[in-house]
C-alpha cells in the first residue's frame, strides 16, 4: 500500500525529537548536519510548537519541538532525563560521510563511533547532538541492492 508521502517521493517515516532549547537545536542541526528549515512554528514563552527540517533533496525530514507538558509531550523525554540513554537513533544516508563528519565535528558534535568503513559496506560514524540525541550518518544505503560478490 502506498502512503501519500510515497506517492510524492517523500519519506513515509519521519523521526520526531524534543529539545529543551528547540531554537538552539534548529540552528545547530542546520549548521552541523546540513538540515534546512522547512517549517518552524513558534509557541508560547519562546518555545517551538513544531518544526520540520529537511535534508538533501528534501525527501528526508525530521520533526522537532520544545519539551512540553501536553498529552503527546508527556510521552517524550530528552536524553539527559534518561541518564543520556536514547530509545531511537535516526540514521541518515549521506553521499560524503567524510565531509559530513568534519562538518559535524567542527560544529561540536560529540563523536561516539569514529568514522570507519564497515565490513558490510558503507562508511559512517555516530555522534550526539547538542542535547545528547544519538545520530548515525553513513554512505550505506539500505535501499540499494548489496554489491555483487
Amino acid at each position: 500500500m502506498n502512503t501519500p508521502a510515497q506517492k510524492t517521493g517523500h519519506a513515509s517515516i519521519i523521526p520526531c525529537l524534543v529539545y529543551r532549547d528547540a531554537h538552539a537545536a534548529i540552528e545547530w542541526l542546520c549548521r552541523a548536519f546540513g538540515f534546512e528549515k522547512h517549517l518552524v512554528v513558534p509557541g508560547k514563552d519562546n518555545t517551538i510548537e513544531h518544526a520540520e527540517l529537511v535534508l538533501g533533496n528534501g525527501n528526508g525530514m525530521v520533526m522537532l519541538g520544545s519539551m512540553n507538558d501536553r498529552e503527546f509531550g508527556r510521552n517524550m523525554k530528552p536524553p539527559d532525563a534518561l541518564g543520556g540513554l536514547v530509545t531511537q537513533s535516526p540514521y541518515v544516508v549521506t553521499g560524503d560521510p567524510d565531509a559530513h563528519y568534519a562538518r559535524a565535528k567542527a560544529a561540536g558534535a560529540k563523536i561516539v563511533l569514529e568514522l570507519k568503513t564497515e565490513d558490510y559496506g558503507g562508511r559512517g560514524y555516530a555522534c550526539r547532538d547538542l542535547e545528547g540525541n544519538l545520530w548515525s550518518f553513513g554512505s550505506y544505503n539500505p535501499w540499494q541492492p548489496p554489491p555483487a560478490k
